[in-house]
């Protein structure tokens, strides 16, 4: 057996970051041919394989590579969509290296497959070559509401339209994806991608009614009376947090919700010929350490910052953002701030934010998290001079949708309390997964709620009486 096996992992081609910072193309370029080949002949293919339990999907992780590795690309595209429907999405946002790709037993001496980099390039060769449609299943001629499209949406749907059930997702914005969409940059998600993933969703069956929020244009109740057997509500965690200082109100100050929206689903990067303007000044500051506060600080460089910062209350090692990311916004010239913590901010006399004053931090003990509670440092106190910020510190759920289900079971900070196996809350019928239960997660997450889901549904309807009540 030769070393390569345990230390051949390839390195992804990406863009120099002196190119693509002032543009919005993808980073990553993927992986060729030959190299992906050759990576997928590393795999042991393990009789008792580690990394399917570590995938939230289920995919056959040894079936696909094993295709890959003797050139079947079509079969192994195949089997990944078994159990993905969004196999593009998952090759570039999901976060494998905290999944399955953290079982796989080469890692244990060396390097693991690059499953991530091997699940993109299939489906991005698919995409070339022409996407097959698929068989659609025997109808079952039974009808359920999916509230949102996106992963969670989307993989719900997908599975159930594999079954034969009527599916319809009801999505509240004018375009189909969710926080893929609207949540997720360009230059790591091209809106392209899952426009491609979202046909092929409805390729299998799924109707799809855009602008339609429920809560407002229907109810679950109008739903009801108009068919509907059973729901799945996946309508995310898109409710902004705020840090609650003095000065939050200011001009200049706006959540990396509405940024990331304006930029991507509202076409801000491209005014004024699309009039949706963001300000952005000449030195901009992200509060937060997850990958939506890299997305924003790589997303204001490309929009013409000439500095970008990222303020974050305790060190890189701590930060929730996959490594990729932060070593990604690194090489672009975003500059991290460790160690501090805003109190508050500083305006002029035209109501503009002007600067943060921020008090130094260290590490004390764990938090429920986990991770080192960051202790403010007495009389540390500075100011950063800045123009722009950015809030990026996590979301939470939109009560505007559950304000309209009566009887509905939240937790106390307004998620929806569902079994974590099926995704049944209290409301027989009623099912739900992603982070409008979790809280903000990753995108596999959801796609795996929406998973379990769909096979709790079909469950419900086939054998209700077997069904027991939960909550």
């Amino acid at each position: 057996m030769s070393s390569n096996r345990f230390f051949g992992r390839p390195k992804m081609p990406q863009r120099p970051p002196e190119e693509r910072i002032r543009d919005f193309y993808e980073v990553p370029l993927g992986l060729p041919e030959w190299a992906a080949v050759e990576e997928a002949k590393r795999c042991l293919q393990c009789k008792n394989p580690q990394c399917v339990k570590g995938c939230p999907v289920e995919i056959d992780i040894p079936g696909f590579i094993r295709y890959l590795a003797e050139g079947q690309f079509g079969q192994a595209i195949a089997k990944i969509k078994e159990k993905n429907s969004l196999p593009a999405i998952c090759g570039r946002v999901c976060p494998q290296e905290d999944q399955c790709e953290m079982q796989c037993v080469l890692g244990k001496k060396g390097q693991p497959i690059a499953i991530g980099y091997l699940e993109r390039f299939l489906a991005d060769y698919e995409r070339e070559k022409g996407i097959q449609e698929p068989p659609l299943s025997k109808p079952r001629h039974r009808k359920v509401a999916v509230i949102g499209s996106g992963p969670a949406g989307l993989t719900c749907a997908g599975d159930l339209a594999k079954m034969g059930y009527q599916v319809t997702i009801f999505e509240a914005l004018h375009a189909p994806g969710g926080v893929l969409i609207y949540g997720i940059p360009e230059f790591r998600l091209p809106k392209a991608i899952v426009a491609q993933e979202v046909r092929y969703v409805q390729s299998l069956g799924v109707n799809l009614e855009l602008s339609r929020v429920i809560g407002k244009t229907y109810t679950l109740k109008d739903l009801h009376d108009a068919g509907y057997e059973a729901f799945f509500i996946g309508t995310g965690a898109g409710l902004p947090h705020f840090l609650e200082i003095p000065g939050e109100n200011l001009n200049g100050i706006c959540s990396a919700n509405e940024f990331l929206t304006r930029s991507n689903l509202m076409k801000g990067y491209l005014f004024p010929q699309f009039d949706t303007p963001i300000k952005i000044g000449r030195r901009v500051a992200v509060i937060g350490g997850g990958n939506v506060a890299m997305d924003a600080a790589r997303t204001a460089l490309r929009l013409g910052a000439e500095e970008v910062c990222l303020v974050y209350r305790r060190t890189k090692k701590e930060m929730p953002a996959r490594i990729e990311e932060v070593e990604r916004a690194g090489e672009e010239g975003v500059n991290c701030i460790i160690l501090t913590n805003p109190v508050r901010f500083v305006g002029n006399d035209n109501g503009w934010v002007t600067g943060i004053e921020c008090i130094q931090m260290e590490l004390g003990e764990p938090d429920e998290s986990g991770r080192r509670k960051p202790v403010p440092v007495p009389g540390s106190e500075f100011i950063i001079p800045i123009d722009t910020v950015v809030v990026a510190i996590g979301q939470g759920p939109n009560p505007l949708f559950l304000e309209s289900v009566p009887g509905l079971v939240l937790n106390r900070k307004g998620y929806i309390v569902a079994d974590p196996e099926t995704g049944a809350t209290n409301l027989r019928g009623v099912f739900a997964g992603g982070d409008i239960v979790t809280g903000a997660a990753t995108v596999i997450s959801a796609m795996g709620a929406g998973k379990k889901a769909a096979r709790a549904i079909e469950r419900f309807l086939e054998m209700p009486q077997s069904f027991p009540q939960w909550g």
